[in-house]
């Protein structure tokens, strides 16, 4: 969207937009097992397209209070620096409904925010992360070959098409295609996806994701430090993906998640994380899990004006 923002065209706070959104809470305890990618599935997804961009064109998905929006927004820009579009009041749902709308992109990931001036039609609000495809209808055709449900099926926006897809263990995403290919530059740092699911539906989702997203398992602990999730002094497992997508943190837990764990979507990473809180403190938001030290680095979790919760760790 950067090009797009610099022309300040308000439609383009519509497409990167279109629909991400809270992946709802599973539950279970922590499988110290592997997950089954067999090569039989592996031999299915190179029969799908690879249909990611970059991870440059993800967005998160934020839904706040009209009355909030400029609140969060510049709390937002205050922490992670970078800049917003114009807002713009818009239908972004294949149903009426309209909701102002802004577009937000900072070094560290991008943003779909949305102040819903009717009701938010199902299911939108549910989905979390809007990922750029090359091309919908085969992106859709991909999800549905492994294992993805459609929860709405491709729909027109004022520049592309949009889908809401789900996957096994309750992951709810869209997915969004540009009539005119889009070129981002770079992130300076990749966002985790932060996914939640229990162990009777952890290797289920990752061997599905793993065929769609045609991604790799970077690591897969079956003991990793749960203080990292507000659970010192016990462990879970965690396993982490990589792909065209981008990053995606699994914790496969048994959902007795103490507040604010579960309601965060994305983990970012940034240069100094006591600069950035900080930062974050002195624009409004508040630390809602004070800095955590694990064995991949530091952690802590902030809720902005508006209600919009995130992880924040040292990126280096």
């Amino acid at each position: 969207m950067f090009h797009l923002l610099q022309r300040f065209r308000p439609l383009a706070a519509v497409s990167a937009a279109l629909l991400i959104g809270l992946a709802p809470l599973t539950s279970a305890r922590a499988d110290a097992g592997p997950p089954e990618v067999a090569t039989a599935n592996t031999a299915l997804a190179a029969r799908q397209p690879d249909v990611s961009v970059g991870p440059q064109y993800d967005t998160t998905h934020v839904y706040v209070a009209s009355a909030d929006l400029d609140a969060f927004v510049n709390s937002f820009i205050a922490t992670f620096g970078g800049k917003a579009s114009p807002r713009a009041v818009f239908t972004v749902t294949p149903t009426p409904s309209k909701t102002a709308s802004q577009y937000v992109q900072t070094p560290v990931g991008m943003l779909s925010v949305f102040g819903f001036e009717t009701p938010v039609p199902y299911p939108f609000g549910n989905e979390r992360t809007g990922y750029l495809v090359t091309n919908i209808d085969q992106a859709v055709k991909a999800a549905r070959a492994a294992g993805a449900d459609v929860l709405v099926d491709s729909f027109d926006d004022p520049i592309g098409k949009d889908a809401i897809i789900q996957w096994p263990g309750g992951l709810t995403m869209q997915l969004y295609w540009h009539t005119k290919a889009p070129n981002y530059a770079p992130l300076q740092s990749v966002p985790d996806n932060r996914v939640y699911v229990s162990r009777y539906e952890a290797n289920n989702f990752v061997r599905r994701w793993l065929h769609f997203s045609h991604g790799k398992i970077v690591s897969d602990n079956p003991r990793a430090d749960a203080g990292v999730i507000g659970r010192p002094g016990e462990t879970i497992r965690e396993i982490r993906i990589a792909s065209g997508f981008g990053r995606m943190v699994v914790f496969v837990t048994d959902g007795k998640l103490p507040f604010p764990f579960g309601r965060e979507t994305t983990g970012y990473g940034v240069d100094d994380l006591a600069q950035t809180l900080q930062r974050a403190q002195a624009a409004g938001a508040k630390v809602v899990y004070a800095p955590y030290n694990s064995a991949s680095g530091k952690t802590a979790v902030l809720e902005f004006p508006g209600g919009y919760i995130a992880e924040v760790h040292d990126g280096r």
